[in-house]
């Protein structure tokens, strides 16, 4: 299965609790800080609802 790799690049200040408990889940919290993982439809689920925070990339 393919890797995502995404990388959080605004701040969650002003974001709704659920989004920030999603980005912690994700492995995320402060600006900058990597993180990757399997491309299942449940992080590819939350990675949409946080998307604008996000940079996404596609690993091979």
């Amino acid at each position: 299965m393919a890797r995502i790799r995404y990388t959080q690049v605004k701040s969650n200040i002003g974001s709704t609790q659920r989004q920030k408990r999603t980005l912690e889940a994700l492995g995320l919290g402060k600006i900058s800080q990597k993180a990757e993982a399997e491309a299942t439809p449940q992080i590819r689920g939350m990675l949409e609802k946080v998307r604008h925070l996000l940079k996404i990339e596609e690993v091979k």
